[in-house]
């Protein structure tokens, strides 16, 4: 069974980098353990020394819909 916890929400760029800032923090500590806030809740985590790391960047130009750029960033490993 996998647990999921997600939110989505629109947030000012200095507040984005604030998040990805403790986020990287988290990591840098060196722990055993990180936490991560999503939305109004914090998921403790276990990453191992090294982490896989995938990252996606799409650009769209639509007539209808107009541009649209989204950059997608994966962490993930086993415990």
């Amino acid at each position: 069974m996998a647990d999921r916890t997600t939110t989505e929400e629109t947030i000012p760029r200095p507040e984005l980098a604030a998040y990805l800032e403790g986020l990287a923090t988290e990591f840098e500590r060196g722990g055993e353990e990180i936490a991560v806030s999503v939305g109004n809740k914090t998921v403790s985590l276990h990453p191992p020394e090294n982490v896989d790391l995938s990252v996606e960047v799409v650009e769209r130009s639509s007539v209808l819909r107009g541009e649209r750029e989204t950059i997608d960033i994966e962490l993930s490993w086993k415990p």
